[in-house]
């Protein structure tokens, strides 16, 4: 293509909106440009490099036996309200109503549409399995969209849903998936992690993993191991834990001690010195409405997701002041386990220490000598903590380490979550209806746009992995007219009918204009045609590397063939 028709609005200037390296670049290269808080549009780089991103999922997708559909964006209310979604979503479902007073969802995913759609169309056991697939735009009322299409309020995702006749077939299916998305995240470029992880929202009865690309702007932590394979985000992640022995000693009954003004672990820490290790923090959740608290060590920080499962809630929040008031007895700052009379989650290392400090349940005042398991009950004990970078591995007790990450695949198995429900249902063998066993598969398509942008760039600009670059060879003649020219025209003409895709920088421009647009730009190889021209000779360097190199026109097609080629 000829640059000087190419919509291609470069900027000068780094956009004072954008916070990280990639949304900077792709505004300054012309891939994107914003609309609203959280909405874009893409102009054609940035399309170019979508539709590569979508041709790479959509030839691992039939690889792995899914077939691809086009669902409906909007979706009646009724539909969320049967799965029980519909009031437990929260504010970031977009929701609207039709002239006739109808209710309706712009879909952030799509399990009760697709459920919907094969429990009316299949019956036997003998159409299954069966996995679907589309590509399609998303909605999300984010609170706070930021970091451009990393978090935003309208973005393009591929979502698969597959449907089995028991756990077996789920199983395969899912490891079938599963090794789609390492084949897809190594065919982007992605250096990632692929984590075991909870299911948050989406829910389901089965195992979860995130695929998640390294970055330092990444939003989620990555817990791996420096010693074996494995790697958690950081809602999942355990550690290693050996129950201490029984202490030997007798610990006195539990006492008051006045600590007027003294609300933070950190201000106890201040007061206690070397007694910090024993301080037992106490947190009021309300769990789909309902209070719970949570027993933590001082040193620790509670584990939400874990405790979200634990008590089987959709909601979790941190309790406000005034419900803390009303549970404890005691303002925010002051609250202990001994007394309270809502559910009791310990964390195994709180329960295991001899003995604690813990709050009064009274304004200014701490108990201290509390013992676990004799003044507050450890009937629910468990793993309700996140981990640290000085725990370790659960599986060959090996150092673990933290990352930043950006989500960019899921992998669900759902079980029988949407299908029970919503009704979806096969006959088998013997004739008994059974619930549809299902799994979910997701990528952010727009996503991964931000995520390799994010990896691949330097001072200049974009350095886009060859699978993904929106042109192949960026073709750069110093002279409009002349052997230059003719040259370049030359080469345009037989890079094209070998198969390249070629933008031909045609402007009439000055020569640090091109080189600043192609640096930005990223392509991976730029040819320079300048002054050897007349000679045959062009400058041929790719984006990666520092160093350019003289060759003739037929040395030049040749790397970029054989480039092409890898």
């Amino acid at each position: 293509m000829k640059q000087s028709t190419l919509f291609l609005p470069t900027l000068r200037e780094v956009p004072a909106e954008a916070e990280t390296a990639s949304h900077r670049l792709m505004l300054r290269a012309g891939l994107i440009r914003p609309l609203a808080a959280g909405i874009y549009s893409y102009l054609p780089l940035g399309r170019k490099v979508l539709r590569k991103v979508e041709e790479l999922i959509r030839r691992e997708m039939e690889e792995a036996g899914a077939q691809e559909v086009l669902l409906p964006a909007m979706q009646p209310a009724e539909l969320w309200r049967e799965s029980g979604r519909y009031a437990v979503y929260g504010p970031e479902l977009i929701r609207l109503t039709d002239r006739h007073g109808r209710e309706f969802a712009l879909g952030p995913t799509h399990e009760e549409v697709i459920t919907t759609l094969v429990r009316d169309e299949i019956g036997s056991y003998r159409r299954l399995p069966l996995t679907l697939y589309q590509i399609q735009t998303k909605f999300r009322d984010e609170r706070r969209p930021r970091f451009g299409l990393l978090r935003g309020r309208e973005f393009l995702m591929k979502d698969a849903y597959s449907f089995d006749t028991d756990e077996a077939g789920l199983d395969l299916t899912y490891w079938r998936m599963e090794e789609a998305y390492h084949r897809i995240m190594k065919g982007c470029g992605l250096r990632y992690r692929a984590v075991e992880a909870d299911s948050g929202s989406i829910g389901g009865e089965g195992g979860t993993h995130e695929f998640m690309a390294l970055a330092a702007i990444g939003e989620d932590t990555v817990i791996s191991c420096t010693a074996c394979d494995y790697a958690a985000n950081l809602e999942k992640a355990e550690a290693a834990w050996t129950a201490p022995e029984a202490p030997v000693r007798e610990v006195p009954a539990a006492e008051r001690w006045h600590t007027p003004g003294v609300r933070t672990i950190a201000e106890l820490t201040e007061r206690l010195g070397d007694e910090a290790n024993h301080l037992l923090k106490t947190l009021i959740y309300l769990a789909d409405g309902q209070p719970a608290a949570v027993v933590v060590r001082g040193i620790h920080e509670v584990n939400e997701a874990k405790v979200r499962a634990a008590l089987g809630a959709e909601v979790l929040e941190l309790a406000d002041a005034e419900t803390t008031q009303r549970v404890t007895g005691a303002p925010v700052g002051f609250a202990g386990p001994v007394g309270l009379q809502v559910p009791l989650l310990v964390d195994r290392e709180a329960a295991a220490l001899a003995e604690g400090i813990t709050g009064a349940n009274e304004a200014d005042w701490h108990l201290r000598h509390v013992v676990p398991g004799r003044d507050f009950t450890l009937e629910r004990a468990g793993d309700y903590r996140n981990v640290r970078e000085d725990d370790a591995c659960p599986r060959c007790g090996g150092a673990l380490e933290g990352h930043r990450g950006i989500e960019v695949g899921h992998v669900f198995k759902l079980g029988t979550k949407y299908s029970a429900k919503l009704g979806a249902v096969f006959t088998d063998e013997t004739g008994e209806e059974r619930p549809m066993i299902m799994g979910c598969y997701g990528i952010g398509v727009s996503r991964i746009l931000s995520a390799v942008v994010e990896q691949h760039h330097d001072e200049q600009g974009i350095v886009w992995p060859q699978g993904l670059a929106p042109f192949d060879v960026h073709l750069i003649p110093l002279a409009q007219e002349g052997a230059s020219a003719e040259l370049a025209s030359r080469l345009y003409a037989g890079l094209r009918s070998k198969g390249a895709d070629v933008l031909l920088d045609d402007r009439a421009e000055r020569p640090g204009v091109k080189f600043k647009d192609a640096d930005l730009i990223g392509l991976p190889v730029r040819i320079v045609i300048g002054r050897d021209a007349a000679e045959g000779l062009v400058e041929y360097k790719e984006r990666c590397s520092k160093d350019a190199v003289k060759l003739t026109v037929e040395e030049a097609m040749e790397r970029v063939l054989a480039l092409l080629a890898q």
